[in-house]
């Protein structure tokens, strides 16, 4: 990556304001999972040891950007980082009213904005209504644009330099992702999003092989792109979860209620003569764990080939465990996304567990392994074996277009390293 980072700015004396992705899952202001803030701590603790001082922002939630809603207040979010840093954390609980606690920073002390998406020019996002013309749309998206400018500038006149830790929100060209750097002396990467493009940069761009990617979940549409750019990139392609089903379609085979994009059929057909075409080894389910309905006390069974009339697909078989585990032997670079099946039902987990321990030894033989956000990454701390990966992604969207071949607007914004 050959944008500046933390290490290349003097940072004593200086004010950081520096987005952080602290959209943690919360019930009843409790965080249920801190992985997101730990995450983050090494680039805090850096510009503190440093001598700098810190205003930190970020978004929680989908509020709808007409103001403050208190369940997705970051005040909690506040509160727990003042416990794993051991020093107070000032909570300032509007984020476009910062400047006086800004001004008065002081070296090793730390503020945190309130949710930035409490404001709608944040995201600049214009939902159309019914009674609105093509005219009064544009002028709308023009007058929440300049808002958007204007929240960016805002944000970064809080402080000296500039700083995105934020890769589960790198993908968005928001105020405070994008924006603020145009308005920054200087842009600059944290540690963390440094290393997630570090990770997904060199297992895309420069893979040591050979390189195996594995895509799961449940729609096709949600990774069209991706299958195609992996593709010309990968050795191997191993297709499970919901998506599988569109593809086996695609191939002639019955597949019963499981899920289907009919519209993707054509893509998919598309995409399996494409892997003939460039020598790509495209493996799909040979078995199935079906039930015959979406219930963990369903009936079960599994199946080869075709799946009956009223049954559906709710994971990959035992068989299809082995052929996946058997294409990641000797693999140096795996990038796993999306899981096997309905892994939150104990009757469906089989699969995506098996899977995630054939991805467990790919480290352990001397490779790579990432796992790319989202439901992988539940998948991979619920058995147990998160430590034996090499690189676990904090942000699901990210990763996915970072893996479709995107720039990523929130990286892009960051100065270049001279």
């Amino acid at each position: 990556m050959d944008k500046m980072t933390l290490r290349d700015v003097d940072l004593k004396g200086k004010r950081v304001v520096m987005r952080v992705d602290f959209n943690v899952p919360m019930k009843e202001g409790v965080i249920k999972d801190d992985t997101r803030i730990q995450g983050a701590l090494g680039s805090i603790r850096y510009v503190l040891d440093n001598g700098g001082s810190l205003v930190l922002m970020s978004h929680l939630g989908r509020p709808k950007g007409k103001g403050y809603e208190p369940e997705f207040s970051l005040k909690p979010v506040a509160d727990y980082l003042a416990k794993c840093l051991d020093k107070p954390v000032k909570f300032v609980p509007d984020c476009m009213q910062a400047d006086a606690e800004a001004a008065a920073l002081q070296a090793g002390e730390v503020i945190m904005l309130e949710n930035t998406r409490f404001y709608k020019e944040e995201t600049a996002k214009v939902k159309k209504t019914d009674d609105m013309t093509d005219e009064q749309l544009k002028a709308a998206k023009a007058e929440l644009k300049a808002k958007c400018e204007e929240m960016g500038k805002k944000l970064a006149s809080y402080g000296d330099i500039y700083c995105n830790d934020a890769f589960g929100a790198a993908h968005r060209s928001h105020a405070s992702t994008a924006v603020i750097a145009k308005y920054a002396p200087v842009a600059v990467s944290g540690f963390l999003l440094e290393k997630e493009i570090q990770y997904l940069g060199n297992a895309v761009e420069k893979p040591v092989r050979p390189f195996v990617a594995i895509l799961g979940g449940a729609k096709v549409s949600d990774k069209l792109a991706v299958v195609k750019n992996l593709l010309s990139k990968v050795d191997t392609l191993i297709i499970g979860g919901g998506m599988a089903y569109t593809f086996k379609k695609a191939e002639g085979v019955k597949i019963g209620n499981s899920l289907c994009e009919d519209d993707q059929l054509g893509y998919a057909s598309e995409m399996l003569k494409l892997a003939a075409e460039k020598g790509v080894k495209f493996l799909l389910p040979s078995d199935n764990v079906i039930a015959d309905k979406f219930d963990p006390e369903a009936n079960t069974q599994i199946v080869h080939g075709d799946i009956p009339d009223a049954w559906m697909g709710l994971d990959i078989g035992p068989d299809s465990v082995k052929e996946f585990s058997a294409a990641l032997e000797g693999a140096k670079t795996v990038v796993w996304n999306g899981p096997m099946g309905c892994f939150e039902m104990p009757a469906f987990s089989k699969g995506t567990f098996g899977v995630c321990e054939a991805v467990a030894k790919v480290k352990a033989n001397g490779g790579i392994s990432i796992i790319g956000g989202g439901d992988s990454v539940s998948a991979v701390k619920k058995s147990g074996l998160a430590d034996q990966m090499s690189h676990i992604s904090t942000g699901g969207g990210a990763s996915l277009e970072y893996l479709e071949g995107k720039v990523l607007p929130g990286v892009a914004a960051l100065t270049d390293r001279k």
